[in-house]
C-alpha cells in the first residue's frame, strides 16, 4: 500500500508553493509568545506549567499545535528564579525595616494581612464571600487609620513637652512595642526610619514590577522573540532542563501521539461537534452483471480526501497572480497529516517512547487498517487562525468492517489565551510609559500584599524544589499528559470573529471530508446516495447551533455528537479548572 502524500509535521512538504502558504514555525508563533509572557504575570499557570513539565518529567508533553512548549518552560523556570529573588528581597527588606524602626514597621502587618485576605475573599466569587470580603477590608482599614492616628501622636509627644500632652494615648498604645518614652531619642529615631523603610518597600515593589514589564516590552517583543537562538531563558541550561527539554522537542510535534486514556486527545482543545456517520456499502445497479465493486480500504478512501483537503490552500481566481498572493485568508495555511494515537499504559519510561519516524512509518499501515480501540489512526487537519491563537483541528477517521462503512470526525478547538495574557504588551507598554507619580501610586496599592505575596512564592519554591527531590519521578514508569500549557492558558469563551471563523473553517473541512469519501465509494461502485444526503446534512446541522448568540461562545456548553441516524446533543465537561 502506497503511502499517502501528506506534509511532514510541522512546516515542510507543500507541493506547490503557489498552493499554499507554510504557517509559522511553532518556534516562534505568537500563541507562543503570549504563554511565555504569562509565567511572569500569572504564578498560579507558572506553577502549573512547572509542576506539569519539570517536576512530573516522567509524563510525556501532550501536542503543541502551533506553538513550542520547550520555550514556555524555559520562561516559566526564568520566571520563577526571578520571583524568588524579588520575594527574598523584599522579606529582607521587611526584616531590616522591623529592625531598623525597633518594631514599627511590623505593626502594619496585620492589617496589611487582613487586606490580602480581603483581596482573597473577593476574588472568590460568592456573594457571601465577596461580603466578608468587604468586611475584613473596612475593618483592615480602620486599624490603619487607628495605627496612623497613633503613630502621628506619638511623633508628637517625641517632639515636645506640649507634643507628649497631646500623644500621650498614643504613646500608651504604641510605646510599649517600641520600648520608648517621651523624648527618648530612640523613638525618634525609630519614627523618623519608618516612613523611609516603608518608602523602601515601595521602591522595592515598583522595581519588581518594572522588572517584569520591560522583559515583556524587551526580550518578549515580537521582535526579540523571533530570535529563538537569542532567547536568555534558553541560555545556559541546567543539566535537568536540557534533558527535559530534549525530551520535548521529540515528542510535541511527533506523529505517533502517546496518550493518557483518560484524556487521549489532550493538547488539541475542546472537542466541537464531534460526530460519526456509518453506512452499509451496497453495490450500484448500473454496474451490470459482469461488474463487481472494488473492496474499499481504510487507506483507499483517505487518500481520495487528501487532495481535495490540500485544495483549499488555493486563492480562488483574483483576476491577477499578484492578487491571489496577497489573499490573507488562514485556510491557505492549512496543515495535513497523519498521526497514531498509542496508550502509554506499559511503557517502562519517557525515553523509551518510540517516536522516531521509522517506527511510525512501520506502524503506519497496521494502524490505519486495523481500526483497533488502542492504538488509533488519524487524518490530522488544522488551521492556526488568528496568529495560531485559535487552533481549528479536526481528526478524521475511516473504518470499514462487516461490509459498513464508517466516518468519524472530531473537531477541537483551542480558544484565545486568555485576556491577561493577550494584552500582555500593552500593560507593559502603559507601565513604562507612565509618569513617577502613576508609578508610585501602583507601587503604594500593592504593597499591602508584599509580605503575603513573598512567603507565598518561596513557600511555593520550596513545595516545588521538596516534590522534585522526594517525588522519585525521574526513574519513574511514563505516564501519559495530565494537562496541555496551551490549554490552561485558553479562555472560556470566544467572540462572535473566533465564531464566524471556527464555522467557517469547520464546514469547509467537513465539506471535503464528505466529498472525498463519496467520490471514494463512488469510484469503487457503491451506493453513495445516502451517504452523502446524511453526510451534508450533518454539516450543515453542526455548524450553525451557535449562531443565535451573537455575543460570544463557549465549546465547554455542550457537544454535538452525530450518529448514523440522528443528531444528539451531549453535556461536555471541561478538562479541568484553569
Amino acid at each position: 500500500m502506497t503511502d499517502i502524500p501528506i506534509p511532514p509535521q510541522p512546516n515542510g512538504g507543500w507541493d506547490d508553493p503557489r498552493a499554499g502558504r507554510p504557517p509559522v514555525h511553532p518556534s516562534v508563533s505568537e500563541a507562543g509568545r503570549l504563554l511565555c509572557a504569562g509565567t511572569y504575570l500569572d504564578a498560579g499557570y507558572r506553577d502549573r506549567v512547572i509542576d506539569e513539565l519539570y517536576v512530573h518529567e516522567e509524563r510525556l508533553v501532550a501536542p503543541a499545535y502551533g506553538f513550542d512548549t520547550t520555550r514556555v518552560l524555559a520562561h516559566a523556570l526564568r520566571a520563577r528564579r526571578f520571583e524568588l529573588g524579588w520575594a527574598a528581597g523584599i522579606l529582607a527588606a521587611w526584616f531590616v525595616g522591623g529592625l531598623l524602626t525597633s518594631g514599627l514597621l511590623t505593626l502594619v502587618l496585620v492589617p496589611f494581612l487582613l487586606l490580602t485576605l480581603a483581596n482573597w475573599l473577593r476574588a472568590r466569587g460568592t456573594v457571601l464571600l465577596r461580603f466578608l470580603g468587604l468586611v475584613v477590608r473596612i475593618y483592615a482599614w480602620w486599624m490603619l487609620l487607628v495605627l496612623v492616628v497613633a503613630l502621628v501622636g506619638l511623633g508628637l509627644a517625641l517632639g515636645g513637652a506640649f507634643g507628649e500632652v497631646v500623644g500621650f494615648g498614643a504613646l500608651f498604645a504604641v510605646g510599649s512595642l517600641t520600648g520608648s518614652g517621651p523624648g527618648s531619642s530612640g523613638g525618634g529615631l525609630a519614627l523618623w526610619m519608618l516612613p523611609l523603610t516603608f518608602a523602601g518597600l515601595v521602591t522595592l515593589v515598583a522595581l519588581q514590577r518594572g522588572h517584569v514589564a520591560r522583559i515583556i516590552a524587551g526580550e518578549l517583543s515580537p521582535r526579540r522573540y523571533a530570535d529563538q537562538a537569542g532567547d536568555p531563558a534558553e541560555a545556559a541550561p541546567t543539566p535537568r532542563f536540557e534533558r527535559i527539554r530534549r525530551r520535548i522537542r521529540a515528542e510535541q510535534h511527533s506523529p505517533l501521539v502517546m496518550y493518557d486514556v483518560n484524556d487521549p486527545l489532550c493538547g488539541a482543545g475542546e472537542p466541537y461537534y464531534p460526530w460519526h456517520l456509518s453506512v452499509e456499502l451496497r453495490p450500484r445497479e448500473d454496474l451490470g452483471p459482469d461488474r463487481k465493486p472494488t473492496p474499499v480500504t481504510n487507506a483507499g478512501i483517505v487518500e481520495q480526501i487528501v487532495p481535495l483537503l490540500q485544495a483549499l490552500r488555493v486563492p480562488s481566481p483574483h483576476g491577477s497572480p499578484e492578487a491571489e498572493a496577497a489573499v490573507m485568508d488562514r485556510l491557505r495555511e492549512l496543515v495535513i497529516d497523519e498521526c497514531t494515537f498509542t496508550p502509554v499504559d506499559g511503557l517502562a519510561h519517557r525515553d523509551a517512547a518510540p517516536l522516531a519516524p521509522h517506527i511510525f512509518a512501520a506502524q503506519r499501515p497496521a494502524a490505519i487498517e486495523e481500526g483497533g480501540e488502542r492504538r488509533r489512526h488519524f487524518l490530522r487537519v488544522r488551521v492556526g487562525g488568528w496568529d495560531e491563537n485559535l487552533v481549528v483541528t479536526v481528526f478524521v477517521r475511516v473504518h470499514t468492517q462487516g461490509g459498513m462503512m464508517m466516518l468519524e470526525v472530531a473537531p477541537h478547538v483551542l480558544l484565545p489565551v486568555r485576556t491577561r495574557f493577550y494584552n500582555a504588551d500593552a500593560d507593559a507598554q502603559r507601565y513604562l510609559n507612565n509618569n513617577a507619580l502613576g508609578k508610585a501610586a501602583w507601587a503604594l496599592v500593592h504593597t499591602p500584599g508584599s509580605f503575603a505575596a513573598a512567603v507565598t512564592t518561596l513557600a511555593r519554591g520550596l513545595a516545588g524544589w521538596w516534590r522534585i527531590v522526594t517525588g522519585g519521578h525521574g526513574g519513574a514508569r511514563a505516564e501519559g499528559p495530565r494537562l496541555s500549557v496551551r490549554e490552561l492558558a485558553s479562555q472560556d469563551n470566544g467572540s462572535i470573529f473566533h465564531l464566524m471563523d471556527v464555522d467557517r473553517y469547520l464546514k469547509t473541512i467537513q465539506d471535503r471530508v464528505v466529498h472525498g469519501v463519496t467520490l471514494a465509494l463512488d469510484a469503487a461502485g457503491w451506493h453513495t446516495e445516502e451517504f452523502a444526503r446524511r453526510g451534508t446534512a450533518i454539516t450543515v446541522a453542526s455548524g450553525g447551533t451557535y449562531i443565535g448568540s451573537m455575543g460570544s461562545f463557549s465549546v465547554h456548553d455542550s457537544s454535538f455528537s452525530i450518529g448514523g441516524t440522528g443528531v444528539h446533543n451531549t453535556t461536555n465537561g471541561t478538562r479541568g479548572t484553569k
